[in-house]
């Protein structure tokens, strides 16, 4: 008997932690643009949108996501050998970014993949 009551407290325990874990990750994430970029943080945000484009090099403007929640990424128009872009259409579509606020964190979305990344350097308000 003693045993029984031991499984169903670990049980009504474990229980009870998942609910708490779920309710932590539950958190409304809502748009936000930075506060006050700084040197670490535009080179942490460059990080997570370099690996989320597996290693691609990417420029990034100073002001990125300090206006507007969303970043787009086009990938650089190819050229020729005398630099002339060649003709026809550009199939490849733009990667997209968001930036959440969830919680006190700011949450960089991959929406392509869903990846994300916590840009612990970065300060961010809602939008």
């Amino acid at each position: 008997m003693p045993m029984r009551c031991l499984a169903v407290a670990a049980t009504a325990v474990t229980t009870l932690a998942l609910a708490g874990c779920a309710q932590r990750a539950a958190q409304p994430e809502v748009p936000a643009v930075l506060t006050n970029p700084g040197e670490q943080s535009r080179a942490e945000l460059l990080r997570a949108v370099r690996e989320a484009l597996n290693g691609a090099p990417v420029t990034l403007a100073d002001d990125a996501l300090t206006a507007d929640d969303r970043l787009i990424i086009e990938r650089a128009a190819r050229r020729d050998a005398e630099g002339v872009k060649p003709q026809g259409r550009e199939t490849v579509r733009p990667e997209q970014f968001r930036l959440v606020k969830s919680g006190a964190q700011c949450v960089l979305l991959h929406v392509g993949t869903g990846r994300r990344w916590v840009l612990t350097s970065a300060t961010c308000s809602p939008r």
